[in-house]
Protein backbone atom coordinates (compact mmCIF):
# COMPACT_ATOMS: atom_id res chain seq x y z
CA UNK A 1 0.00 0.00 0.00
CA UNK A 2 2.45 2.33 0.74
CA UNK A 3 4.20 1.67 -2.44
CA UNK A 4 0.82 2.48 -4.33
CA UNK A 5 0.19 5.60 -2.28
CA UNK A 6 4.33 7.09 -3.30
CA UNK A 7 4.20 5.88 -6.86
CA UNK A 8 0.93 7.27 -7.94
CA UNK A 9 1.00 10.23 -5.21
CA UNK A 10 -2.37 9.40 -3.78
CA UNK A 11 -1.48 11.97 -0.43
CA UNK A 12 -0.06 14.51 -2.31
CA UNK A 13 -3.59 14.16 -4.60
CA UNK A 14 -6.07 13.72 -1.55
CA UNK A 15 -6.93 10.72 -2.38
CA UNK A 16 -6.61 6.36 -1.43
CA UNK A 17 -6.24 3.31 -2.67
CA UNK A 18 -9.64 2.11 -1.90
CA UNK A 19 -10.90 5.48 -3.60
CA UNK A 20 -8.98 4.83 -6.94
CA UNK A 21 -9.84 1.42 -7.05
CA UNK A 22 -13.54 1.83 -6.48
CA UNK A 23 -13.22 4.61 -9.19
CA UNK A 24 -11.67 2.03 -11.49
CA UNK A 25 -14.38 -0.27 -11.04
CA UNK A 26 -17.05 2.79 -11.53
CA UNK A 27 -15.01 3.93 -14.78
CA UNK A 28 -14.75 0.19 -16.16
CA UNK A 29 -18.94 -0.53 -15.87
CA UNK A 30 -19.57 2.83 -17.45
CA UNK A 31 -17.15 1.67 -20.55
CA UNK A 32 -17.38 -2.05 -20.79
CA UNK A 33 -19.94 -1.62 -23.52
CA UNK A 34 -17.15 -0.67 -25.73
CA UNK A 35 -16.67 -4.95 -25.64
CA UNK A 36 -18.97 -6.16 -27.66
CA UNK A 37 -20.45 -2.98 -29.31
CA UNK A 38 -16.99 -2.54 -30.71
CA UNK A 39 -16.85 -5.84 -31.96
CA UNK A 40 -19.93 -6.11 -33.46
CA UNK A 41 -19.59 -3.07 -35.59
CA UNK A 42 -16.26 -3.97 -37.03
CA UNK A 43 -17.33 -7.75 -37.67
CA UNK A 44 -19.11 -6.18 -40.74
CA UNK A 45 -15.93 -5.68 -42.05
CA UNK A 46 -14.71 -9.06 -42.03
CA UNK A 47 -12.61 -9.29 -39.07
CA UNK A 48 -13.58 -12.08 -36.86
CA UNK A 49 -15.60 -11.19 -34.20
CA UNK A 50 -13.31 -13.05 -31.41
CA UNK A 51 -10.09 -11.48 -32.85
CA UNK A 52 -11.52 -8.05 -32.44
CA UNK A 53 -12.91 -8.93 -28.41
CA UNK A 54 -9.61 -9.83 -27.48
CA UNK A 55 -7.89 -6.61 -29.77
CA UNK A 56 -10.73 -4.43 -27.98
CA UNK A 57 -9.68 -5.93 -24.61
CA UNK A 58 -5.99 -5.75 -24.84
CA UNK A 59 -5.65 -2.65 -26.74
CA UNK A 60 -7.64 -0.93 -23.83
CA UNK A 61 -5.47 -2.88 -20.87
CA UNK A 62 -2.49 -1.67 -22.58
CA UNK A 63 -3.14 1.92 -23.57
CA UNK A 64 -4.76 2.61 -19.88
CA UNK A 65 -1.93 1.03 -18.26
CA UNK A 66 0.35 3.35 -20.03
CA UNK A 67 -1.91 6.37 -18.85
CA UNK A 68 -1.83 4.86 -15.23
CA UNK A 69 1.94 4.28 -14.91
CA UNK A 70 3.03 7.01 -17.26
CA UNK A 71 1.02 9.98 -16.91
CA UNK A 72 -0.44 9.07 -13.56
CA UNK A 73 -3.71 10.21 -14.96
CA UNK A 74 -7.17 8.64 -14.15
CA UNK A 75 -8.49 8.11 -17.67
CA UNK A 76 -9.21 5.04 -19.07
CA UNK A 77 -8.87 4.65 -22.83
CA UNK A 78 -10.35 2.18 -25.31
CA UNK A 79 -11.37 1.68 -29.39
CA UNK A 80 -13.65 4.98 -29.85
CA UNK A 81 -16.80 5.03 -31.17
CA UNK A 82 -17.38 6.98 -33.98
CA UNK A 83 -13.76 6.36 -35.29
CA UNK A 84 -15.21 3.15 -35.39
CA UNK A 85 -17.91 3.60 -37.55
CA UNK A 86 -15.44 5.68 -39.68
CA UNK A 87 -13.48 3.08 -39.85
CA UNK A 88 -16.43 0.50 -41.02
CA UNK A 89 -18.98 2.81 -43.04
CA UNK A 90 -16.18 5.05 -44.88
CA UNK A 91 -12.89 3.38 -44.99
CA UNK A 92 -14.35 -0.47 -45.91
CA UNK A 93 -18.03 0.10 -47.41
CA UNK A 94 -17.62 3.30 -48.92
CA UNK A 95 -13.81 3.79 -49.97
CA UNK A 96 -13.66 0.29 -51.04
CA UNK A 97 -10.70 -0.45 -48.14
CA UNK A 98 -10.08 -3.67 -46.93
CA UNK A 99 -10.08 -3.91 -43.46
CA UNK A 100 -5.99 -4.69 -43.07
CA UNK A 101 -5.56 -1.45 -44.98
CA UNK A 102 -8.08 0.33 -42.86
CA UNK A 103 -5.99 -0.92 -39.83
CA UNK A 104 -2.57 0.09 -41.68
CA UNK A 105 -4.42 3.29 -41.97
CA UNK A 106 -4.90 3.92 -38.40
CA UNK A 107 -1.44 2.25 -37.36
CA UNK A 108 0.10 5.28 -39.66
CA UNK A 109 -2.24 7.76 -38.01
CA UNK A 110 -1.20 6.51 -34.74
CA UNK A 111 2.17 6.75 -35.02
CA UNK A 112 1.77 10.36 -36.47
CA UNK A 113 0.55 10.95 -33.20
CA UNK A 114 3.10 9.56 -31.57
CA UNK A 115 5.02 11.93 -33.16
CA UNK A 116 3.13 14.97 -32.61
CA UNK A 117 2.67 14.17 -28.75
CA UNK A 118 7.01 13.99 -28.11
CA UNK A 119 7.60 16.81 -30.37
CA UNK A 120 5.28 18.97 -27.67
CA UNK A 121 3.23 20.68 -30.70
CA UNK A 122 0.06 19.46 -28.23
CA UNK A 123 1.16 21.72 -25.34
CA UNK A 124 1.63 24.35 -27.99
CA UNK A 125 -1.98 23.83 -29.44
CA UNK A 126 -3.49 23.13 -25.69
CA UNK A 127 -1.66 26.91 -24.05
CA UNK A 128 -3.06 28.85 -27.22
CA UNK A 129 -6.32 28.49 -26.14
CA UNK A 130 -8.10 31.10 -23.98
CA UNK A 131 -9.73 29.28 -20.65
CA UNK A 132 -13.38 30.47 -21.68
CA UNK A 133 -12.76 27.89 -24.67
CA UNK A 134 -11.66 24.90 -22.28
CA UNK A 135 -14.32 25.61 -20.07
CA UNK A 136 -16.83 25.65 -23.39
CA UNK A 137 -15.67 22.36 -24.11
CA UNK A 138 -15.43 20.54 -20.96
CA UNK A 139 -18.89 21.78 -20.65
CA UNK A 140 -19.67 21.04 -24.06
CA UNK A 141 -18.66 17.21 -23.36
CA UNK A 142 -21.10 17.12 -20.30
CA UNK A 143 -24.05 17.81 -22.33
CA UNK A 144 -22.80 15.63 -24.89
CA UNK A 145 -22.33 12.54 -22.65
CA UNK A 146 -25.46 13.23 -21.01
CA UNK A 147 -27.37 12.83 -24.89
CA UNK A 148 -25.54 9.53 -25.10
CA UNK A 149 -26.84 8.34 -21.50
CA UNK A 150 -30.31 9.73 -22.18
CA UNK A 151 -29.84 7.96 -25.69
CA UNK A 152 -27.87 4.26 -23.85
CA UNK A 153 -31.58 4.85 -21.77
CA UNK A 154 -33.89 4.67 -24.26
CA UNK A 155 -35.35 7.81 -23.05
CA UNK A 156 -34.18 10.21 -26.22
CA UNK A 157 -34.39 7.72 -29.74
CA UNK A 158 -33.89 9.05 -33.28
CA UNK A 159 -37.26 10.51 -35.15
CA UNK A 160 -37.67 10.84 -38.75
CA UNK A 161 -39.41 14.13 -38.63
CA UNK A 162 -37.58 16.18 -35.78
CA UNK A 163 -34.44 14.06 -35.49
CA UNK A 164 -35.06 13.03 -31.98
CA UNK A 165 -37.72 12.53 -29.77
CA UNK A 166 -38.59 11.16 -26.37
CA UNK A 167 -38.67 7.62 -26.48
CA UNK A 168 -41.20 4.85 -25.12
CA UNK A 169 -41.65 5.46 -21.27
CA UNK A 170 -43.55 2.30 -21.27
CA UNK A 171 -40.98 0.01 -22.59
CA UNK A 172 -39.89 -2.00 -19.86
CA UNK A 173 -35.80 -1.37 -20.27
CA UNK A 174 -36.51 1.99 -20.59
CA UNK A 175 -38.20 2.34 -17.16
CA UNK A 176 -35.34 0.62 -15.77
CA UNK A 177 -33.15 2.81 -17.07
CA UNK A 178 -35.43 5.99 -15.50
CA UNK A 179 -34.98 3.73 -12.15
CA UNK A 180 -31.40 3.90 -12.24
CA UNK A 181 -31.37 7.84 -13.15
CA UNK A 182 -33.93 8.65 -10.54
CA UNK A 183 -31.59 6.52 -7.73
CA UNK A 184 -28.30 7.94 -8.37
CA UNK A 185 -29.59 11.55 -8.69
CA UNK A 186 -31.52 10.67 -5.32
CA UNK A 187 -28.34 9.17 -3.80
CA UNK A 188 -26.39 11.91 -5.14
CA UNK A 189 -28.50 14.49 -3.26
CA UNK A 190 -28.20 12.92 -0.14
CA UNK A 191 -24.81 13.06 -0.66
CA UNK A 192 -24.43 9.18 -0.24
CA UNK A 193 -20.65 8.18 -0.88
CA UNK A 194 -20.07 6.43 -4.05
CA UNK A 195 -23.39 7.36 -5.44
CA UNK A 196 -22.60 5.94 -8.77
CA UNK A 197 -21.63 2.28 -8.04
CA UNK A 198 -24.24 1.51 -6.14
CA UNK A 199 -26.73 3.18 -8.74
CA UNK A 200 -25.09 0.69 -10.85
CA UNK A 201 -25.26 -2.64 -8.71
CA UNK A 202 -28.81 -1.82 -7.57
CA UNK A 203 -30.09 -1.53 -11.41
CA UNK A 204 -28.44 -4.40 -12.42
CA UNK A 205 -29.68 -6.32 -9.75
CA UNK A 206 -33.23 -4.97 -9.78
CA UNK A 207 -32.72 -6.06 -13.69
CA UNK A 208 -31.90 -9.59 -12.76
CA UNK A 209 -34.64 -10.29 -10.41
CA UNK A 210 -37.42 -8.77 -13.28
CA UNK A 211 -35.91 -11.39 -16.09
CA UNK A 212 -36.16 -13.94 -13.09
CA UNK A 213 -39.70 -13.10 -12.68
CA UNK A 214 -39.98 -13.17 -16.33
CA UNK A 215 -40.37 -9.49 -17.70
CA UNK A 216 -38.80 -9.25 -21.01
CA UNK A 217 -35.96 -7.34 -22.23
CA UNK A 218 -34.09 -7.27 -19.01
CA UNK A 219 -30.51 -7.55 -18.16
CA UNK A 220 -29.60 -10.89 -18.17
CA UNK A 221 -26.59 -13.35 -17.16
CA UNK A 222 -25.36 -15.31 -19.80
CA UNK A 223 -22.92 -18.79 -19.59
CA UNK A 224 -22.22 -18.78 -23.24
CA UNK A 225 -18.40 -18.17 -23.65
CA UNK A 226 -17.51 -16.14 -26.30
CA UNK A 227 -16.71 -17.87 -29.72
CA UNK A 228 -13.47 -18.19 -31.48
CA UNK A 229 -11.59 -16.40 -29.17
CA UNK A 230 -8.25 -17.01 -29.72
CA UNK A 231 -8.47 -18.54 -33.13
CA UNK A 232 -9.65 -14.97 -33.77
CA UNK A 233 -6.65 -13.43 -31.87
CA UNK A 234 -4.43 -15.03 -34.88
CA UNK A 235 -6.12 -14.05 -37.81
CA UNK A 236 -6.36 -10.59 -36.87
CA UNK A 237 -2.64 -9.59 -35.18
CA UNK A 238 -0.50 -7.63 -37.15
CA UNK A 239 -2.10 -7.66 -40.17
CA UNK A 240 -1.92 -3.90 -40.26
CA UNK A 241 1.73 -4.27 -41.64
CA UNK A 242 -0.17 -6.21 -44.74
CA UNK A 243 -2.22 -3.34 -46.15
CA UNK A 244 0.61 -0.30 -46.98
CA UNK A 245 0.41 -1.23 -50.91
CA UNK A 246 -3.50 -1.38 -50.89
CA UNK A 247 -3.52 1.54 -48.60
CA UNK A 248 -1.06 3.79 -50.52
CA UNK A 249 -2.32 3.10 -54.10
CA UNK A 250 -6.07 4.28 -52.91
CA UNK A 251 -6.02 8.08 -54.28
CA UNK A 252 -7.96 9.25 -50.56
CA UNK A 253 -5.08 8.11 -48.32
CA UNK A 254 -3.84 11.11 -47.08
CA UNK A 255 -7.37 12.63 -46.53
CA UNK A 256 -7.85 9.15 -44.42
CA UNK A 257 -4.86 9.47 -42.49
CA UNK A 258 -5.72 13.03 -41.60
CA UNK A 259 -8.93 12.63 -40.83
CA UNK A 260 -7.72 9.92 -38.32
CA UNK A 261 -5.21 12.18 -36.87
CA UNK A 262 -7.50 15.08 -36.76
CA UNK A 263 -10.68 13.48 -35.05
CA UNK A 264 -8.12 11.17 -32.76
CA UNK A 265 -6.38 14.79 -31.33
CA UNK A 266 -9.02 17.19 -30.93
CA UNK A 267 -11.31 14.24 -28.95
CA UNK A 268 -8.35 13.35 -27.00
CA UNK A 269 -7.68 16.84 -26.16
CA UNK A 270 -10.94 18.05 -25.59
CA UNK A 271 -11.24 14.80 -23.21
CA UNK A 272 -8.16 15.38 -21.43
CA UNK A 273 -8.77 18.96 -21.00
CA UNK A 274 -12.38 18.53 -19.73
CA UNK A 275 -11.57 15.57 -17.27
CA UNK A 276 -7.91 16.65 -15.90
CA UNK A 277 -9.87 20.09 -14.76
CA UNK A 278 -12.29 18.08 -12.84
CA UNK A 279 -9.76 16.55 -11.21
CA UNK A 280 -7.98 19.52 -10.66
CA UNK A 281 -5.06 18.27 -12.02
CA UNK A 282 -3.93 21.58 -12.65
CA UNK A 283 -0.46 23.55 -12.40
CA UNK A 284 -0.04 27.17 -10.85
CA UNK A 285 0.18 28.16 -14.21
CA UNK A 286 -3.14 26.90 -15.15
CA UNK A 287 -1.88 24.37 -17.63
CA UNK A 288 -2.46 20.59 -16.89
CA UNK A 289 -0.28 18.55 -15.48
CA UNK A 290 1.52 16.18 -17.69
CA UNK A 291 -0.45 16.27 -20.43
CA UNK A 292 1.83 15.43 -23.15
CA UNK A 293 2.00 12.09 -21.56
CA UNK A 294 -1.70 11.40 -21.54
CA UNK A 295 -1.26 12.14 -25.34
CA UNK A 296 1.62 9.46 -26.01
CA UNK A 297 -0.73 6.95 -23.95
CA UNK A 298 -3.56 7.51 -26.38
CA UNK A 299 -1.34 7.20 -29.65
CA UNK A 300 0.28 4.50 -27.83
CA UNK A 301 -3.43 2.63 -27.59
CA UNK A 302 -3.89 3.49 -30.91
CA UNK A 303 -0.57 1.91 -32.44
CA UNK A 304 -1.14 -1.31 -29.82
CA UNK A 305 -5.10 -1.77 -31.17
CA UNK A 306 -4.17 -1.53 -34.73
CA UNK A 307 -1.45 -4.45 -34.60
CA UNK A 308 -3.91 -6.39 -32.63
CA UNK A 309 -6.88 -5.58 -35.15
CA UNK A 310 -9.13 -2.83 -34.07
CA UNK A 311 -9.92 1.05 -34.99
CA UNK A 312 -8.20 3.90 -33.24
CA UNK A 313 -8.14 4.29 -29.10
CA UNK A 314 -9.10 7.24 -27.66
CA UNK A 315 -9.42 8.52 -24.06
CA UNK A 316 -13.02 8.19 -22.66
CA UNK A 317 -14.79 11.26 -21.54
CA UNK A 318 -16.95 8.30 -19.52
CA UNK A 319 -13.30 8.10 -16.81
CA UNK A 320 -15.74 11.05 -15.82
CA UNK A 321 -17.80 8.81 -13.80
CA UNK A 322 -14.78 7.56 -12.07
CA UNK A 323 -13.32 11.15 -11.56
CA UNK A 324 -16.52 11.93 -9.78
CA UNK A 325 -16.08 9.12 -7.10
CA UNK A 326 -12.96 10.56 -5.63
CA UNK A 327 -10.44 9.44 -8.61
CA UNK A 328 -7.27 11.88 -9.17
CA UNK A 329 -4.04 9.72 -9.92
CA UNK A 330 -2.96 6.91 -12.38
CA UNK A 331 -4.00 4.09 -9.79
CA UNK A 332 -7.41 3.99 -11.21
CA UNK A 333 -6.51 3.89 -15.11
CA UNK A 334 -4.08 0.70 -14.08
CA UNK A 335 -7.85 -0.76 -12.31
CA UNK A 336 -9.65 -0.40 -15.42
CA UNK A 337 -7.03 -2.01 -17.25
CA UNK A 338 -6.94 -5.14 -14.89
CA UNK A 339 -10.53 -5.12 -15.50
CA UNK A 340 -10.16 -5.45 -19.04
CA UNK A 341 -7.93 -8.14 -18.86
CA UNK A 342 -10.24 -9.70 -16.79
CA UNK A 343 -12.79 -9.70 -18.93
CA UNK A 344 -11.59 -12.10 -21.79
CA UNK A 345 -11.92 -14.51 -18.88
CA UNK A 346 -15.12 -13.62 -17.34
CA UNK A 347 -17.10 -11.77 -20.78
CA UNK A 348 -20.54 -13.65 -19.70
CA UNK A 349 -20.78 -12.04 -15.96
CA UNK A 350 -20.20 -8.69 -18.65
CA UNK A 351 -23.38 -9.35 -19.85
CA UNK A 352 -25.32 -7.85 -17.04
CA UNK A 353 -24.06 -4.18 -17.92
CA UNK A 354 -23.41 -4.51 -21.36
CA UNK A 355 -26.83 -3.52 -22.56
CA UNK A 356 -30.06 -5.27 -23.64
CA UNK A 357 -30.68 -5.52 -27.68
CA UNK A 358 -34.42 -3.97 -28.16
CA UNK A 359 -34.72 -4.01 -31.58
CA UNK A 360 -32.92 -3.16 -35.14
CA UNK A 361 -32.44 0.18 -36.55
CA UNK A 362 -33.60 0.97 -40.25
CA UNK A 363 -29.80 -0.33 -41.55
CA UNK A 364 -30.10 -3.42 -40.20
CA UNK A 365 -27.92 -2.70 -36.94
CA UNK A 366 -29.11 -4.07 -33.46
CA UNK A 367 -30.82 -1.15 -31.07
CA UNK A 368 -29.25 -1.21 -27.57
CA UNK A 369 -30.06 0.11 -24.47
CA UNK A 370 -28.15 0.06 -21.71
CA UNK A 371 -30.02 0.83 -18.49
CA UNK A 372 -27.56 -0.26 -16.10
CA UNK A 373 -24.94 2.20 -16.41
CA UNK A 374 -27.09 4.94 -18.93
CA UNK A 375 -27.25 7.12 -15.49
CA UNK A 376 -23.91 7.34 -15.10
CA UNK A 377 -23.35 9.14 -17.98
CA UNK A 378 -26.43 11.65 -16.63
CA UNK A 379 -25.15 12.25 -13.19
CA UNK A 380 -21.47 12.85 -14.51
CA UNK A 381 -22.99 14.82 -17.24
CA UNK A 382 -24.78 17.40 -15.20
CA UNK A 383 -21.80 17.71 -13.00
CA UNK A 384 -19.70 18.76 -15.86
CA UNK A 385 -21.74 21.57 -17.02
CA UNK A 386 -20.44 23.32 -13.81
CA UNK A 387 -17.53 24.72 -16.03
CA UNK A 388 -20.06 27.19 -17.21
CA UNK A 389 -20.07 29.40 -14.58
CA UNK A 390 -16.06 30.29 -14.70
CA UNK A 391 -16.71 32.00 -18.64
CA UNK A 392 -17.68 35.24 -18.63
CA UNK A 393 -20.89 35.73 -20.66
CA UNK A 394 -21.21 39.31 -21.02
CA UNK A 395 -18.09 39.00 -23.48
CA UNK A 396 -19.40 38.14 -26.51
CA UNK A 397 -15.62 37.20 -27.95
CA UNK A 398 -16.24 34.24 -25.49
CA UNK A 399 -20.05 33.76 -25.73
CA UNK A 400 -20.23 33.57 -29.53
CA UNK A 401 -17.64 30.64 -29.86
CA UNK A 402 -17.98 28.89 -26.36
CA UNK A 403 -21.73 28.65 -26.99
CA UNK A 404 -21.80 27.25 -30.84
CA UNK A 405 -18.86 24.74 -29.51
CA UNK A 406 -21.64 23.29 -27.04
CA UNK A 407 -24.16 23.18 -29.56
CA UNK A 408 -22.30 22.18 -31.95
CA UNK A 409 -20.99 18.87 -30.03
CA UNK A 410 -24.23 18.01 -29.45
CA UNK A 411 -26.00 18.52 -32.36
CA UNK A 412 -23.67 17.13 -34.53
CA UNK A 413 -22.18 13.93 -32.03
CA UNK A 414 -18.90 14.90 -32.64
CA UNK A 415 -16.46 16.36 -29.92
CA UNK A 416 -13.99 17.40 -32.72
CA UNK A 417 -16.52 19.78 -34.76
CA UNK A 418 -17.62 21.08 -31.75
CA UNK A 419 -14.44 22.52 -31.24
CA UNK A 420 -14.03 23.06 -34.82
CA UNK A 421 -17.08 25.35 -34.73
CA UNK A 422 -15.87 27.45 -31.67
CA UNK A 423 -11.86 27.51 -32.84
CA UNK A 424 -13.14 29.06 -35.85
CA UNK A 425 -15.65 31.89 -34.34
CA UNK A 426 -13.32 32.58 -31.59
CA UNK A 427 -11.13 34.59 -33.96
CA UNK A 428 -13.50 36.04 -35.68
CA UNK A 429 -15.43 37.49 -32.73
CA UNK A 430 -12.33 38.60 -31.27
CA UNK A 431 -11.66 40.61 -34.87
CA UNK A 432 -14.95 41.95 -34.67
CA UNK A 433 -14.51 42.97 -31.34
CA UNK A 434 -11.21 44.89 -32.27
CA UNK A 435 -9.23 42.64 -29.98
CA UNK A 436 -7.18 40.41 -32.64
CA UNK A 437 -3.92 41.36 -30.65
CA UNK A 438 -4.83 39.12 -27.90
CA UNK A 439 -5.84 36.09 -30.51
CA UNK A 440 -2.94 33.78 -30.31
CA UNK A 441 -1.83 33.60 -33.44
CA UNK A 442 -1.97 29.19 -33.03
CA UNK A 443 -5.75 30.31 -32.91
CA UNK A 444 -5.52 31.84 -36.33
CA UNK A 445 -3.73 28.83 -37.79
CA UNK A 446 -6.18 26.30 -36.21
CA UNK A 447 -9.18 28.39 -37.35
CA UNK A 448 -7.32 28.23 -41.14
CA UNK A 449 -6.96 24.34 -41.08
CA UNK A 450 -10.60 23.93 -39.64
CA UNK A 451 -12.36 26.03 -42.15
CA UNK A 452 -10.15 24.09 -44.90
CA UNK A 453 -11.48 21.04 -43.15
CA UNK A 454 -15.06 21.60 -43.39
CA UNK A 455 -14.00 22.84 -47.16
CA UNK A 456 -12.55 19.35 -48.01
CA UNK A 457 -14.67 17.73 -45.66
CA UNK A 458 -12.50 16.22 -43.36
CA UNK A 459 -13.92 17.12 -40.14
Amino acid sequence: MDFLRSFFHLDERKSSVKVELLAGLTTFLAMAYILPVNSSMLEKTGIPFGGIFFATAVSAAIASIVMGLFANYPVALAPGMGLNAFFTYTLVFNYGLSWQASLTAVLVAGVLFLIVSLTGLRRLVINAIPNALKYAVGAGIGFFITFIGLQNAGIIIGDPNTLVSLGDLEHPTVLLGIFGIVLVFILFALKIKFALIIAIIATAVLGLLLNAFGIDLMPSYSSESLPGLFSGVKATFGQAFTGFPELFRHPQVFGIIFTLLFVDFFDTSGTIMAVGTQANLIDENGELVDSDKALIADSVGTITGSIFGTSSVTSYIESATGIEQGARTGLTAVTVAVLFLLSLIIYPLLSVVNGVVVGVNNFGDPIIYSPVTAMALVLVGALMIRQLKDIDWDDPAYLIPAFLTIIMMVLTYSIATGIAVGFIFYPIAMIATKRYKEVNPVMYGLAIIFILSFIFGIV
